[in-house]
């Protein structure tokens, strides 16, 4: 008689495979990353190819020297997607060592610390960023300008967030004004300040969504869920006191869009069922909108994803479906 095997999430149905799964998305991640290699130039690569070769050689170095396993695990591709969904949350002139040190709290503190993939209970690349935004708040919030094609000697400017929180903080609607359109945000021109590579193009982001959609490497309900939340709050904002920005201009911010579809979908640290999943993004998207607000930070995502992977068991308990064949307990 065969064995049942189980095993950590993830779980891949079918055909499907982890390396499957994972290059899937570094694919749908290609367009964003071609964005910001037109917008950046150097510093885009400098920044990306160090983040992932600092990633995969600590994930290697860990396992072999400190796991002691035989098995190498940085061929998954876990590795490579985790280095450049960090690499997409830096600014384009971040030096190399600050880059290195969040790369080892990625995969040596969010991933490997918890047994590696499957095990993990907040997003590696999250965990990274944010440690780098509290050990180097100067450096993590100077955003190089639109077209400035060096690396450490690149221009900065004033990102969008940051001029909504300057309106918020002046009690003054007539600074939005200095906001690019909503369609500008869509297609990538800024005029000032971007933000981090990943967020510069929310086209080239929905362009990946949908080819994930299409692969079925992740559904609808998380993406749109958080998405939806963020536009209905930041409208009522809006209504209420013109000095909130539109929410056009909100969910085309930042990091929202690169949040939504690529960091909050994480199969370890996301809920398994479509209403857990609805109740994840939820929140997130609230907590965002709080968070970008009436926060220190002007960004508020990644607090807002990390904030509810630590959610993620108690709400799979809540939504766990019924057994087959379960007889209600009696009252």
């Amino acid at each position: 008689m065969g064995k049942l095997i189980v095993s950590l999430s993830p779980h891949a149905h079918g055909t499907d495979t982890v390396e499957r799964n994972m290059y899937g998305v570094i694919i749908a991640l290609l367009p964003a990353l071609l964005v910001s290699f037109y917008f950046f130039g150097l510093g885009s690569a400098i920044v990306c190819a160090t983040s992932v070769a600092a990633c995969v050689c600590f994930e290697w170095a860990i396992n072999k020297f400190m796991l002691r396993n035989e098995r190498t695990t940085i061929c998954d591709g876990s590795a490579v997607l985790t280095g450049l969904l960090l690499g997409f949350n830096l600014p384009s002139n971040l030096p190399l060592w600050i880059i290195i040190i969040g790369a080892l709290f990625a995969i040596g503190v969010g991933k490997m610390t918890f047994g590696g993939l499957g095990n993990n209970l907040f997003n590696p690349a999250l965990v990274g960023r944010a440690a780098l935004l509290v050990a180097f708040p100067a450096q993590m919030t100077t955003w190089p300008k639109v077209g400035e094609m060096g690396y450490l000697d690149a221009q900065t400017g004033a990102t969008p967030l940051s001029v909504m929180k300057e309106a918020i903080k002046s009690g003054n609607p007539d600074v939005l004004d200095k906001l690019p359109s909503s369609l500008d945000l869509f297609i990538g021109n800024h005029p000032d300040g971007a933000g981090a590579l990943g967020e510069i193009c929310a086209l080239a982001l929905l362009l990946g969504f949908a080819y994930m959609l299409w692969q079925k490497i992740i559904t609808w309900h998380i993406p749109v869920s958080i998405i939806g939340t963020v536009f209905v709050c930041a409208g009522l904002l809006h209504l209420a006191n013109p000095v909130y920005a539109d929410p056009f201009s909100v969910i085309l911010s930042g990091g929202l869009m690169l949040g939504a579809i690529f960091m909050a979908t994480d199969y370890v640290t996301s809920p398994m069922t479509p209403k857990g999943q609805i109740i994840y993004g939820v929140a997130i998207g609230f907590l965002t909108v709080i968070i970008r607000n009436w926060g220190a930070y002007p960004e508020g995502m990644s607090f807002a994803i990390l904030i509810m992977n630590a959610f993620t068991p108690l709400i799979n308990t809540y939504v766990k479906p019924k057994r087959f064949g379960e007889v209600p307990a009696k009252q």
